[in-house]
């Protein structure tokens, strides 16, 4: 398989782990790992004085989480990118497989019990929508 696959992460452990898991296939199945985090809102705060201004945005935000996971993750024999995308996570990472025609989302399983299942996960509504395969890493588990 060549191809892309996509995993999303927001900084949190649990996103750390799906995306070993989806670096492990992606390696395993000569494919590009494509890392993802989303944004929800367009806030925007402008800092500093005169000439001197830095822009910080929820955009720019999750760019900074991808990017830094990406960097993390890659490996002389495995081509990662990364992007920030808007939307809710779900919405977020099945829009990019769709945008980038990805073979293969990896999310994790965190929320799948209890009340989390109820009410939904990301991994529940990934799998519900989206426009190609999901594979669901066991992230919960202790180590």
């Amino acid at each position: 398989m060549t191809g892309i696959i996509v995993v999303g992460v927001d900084g949190s452990g649990t996103a750390r782990k799906a995306a070993e898991t989806a670096r492990d296939l992606a390696v395993s199945l000569g494919a590009t790992l494509h890392v993802v985090s989303a944004f929800d809102s367009d806030r925007t705060e402008v800092f500093g004085s005169g000439s001197d201004k830095w822009i910080v945005s929820d955009a720019g935000n999750a760019e900074k989480v991808a990017r830094s996971v990406a960097d993390s993750l890659r490996t002389s024999s495995l081509n990662v990118t990364y992007a920030a995308a808007r939307g809710k996570p779900a919405e977020a990472l099945v829009a990019e497989a769709t945008r980038s025609g990805a073979q293969l989302i990896v999310v994790g399983n965190r929320r799948m019990q209890g009340l989390g299942r109820v009410l939904g996960s990301v991994a529940n509504s990934v799998a519900h929508s989206a426009p190609c395969d999901v594979y669901i890493a066991k992230t919960d588990a202790a180590d």
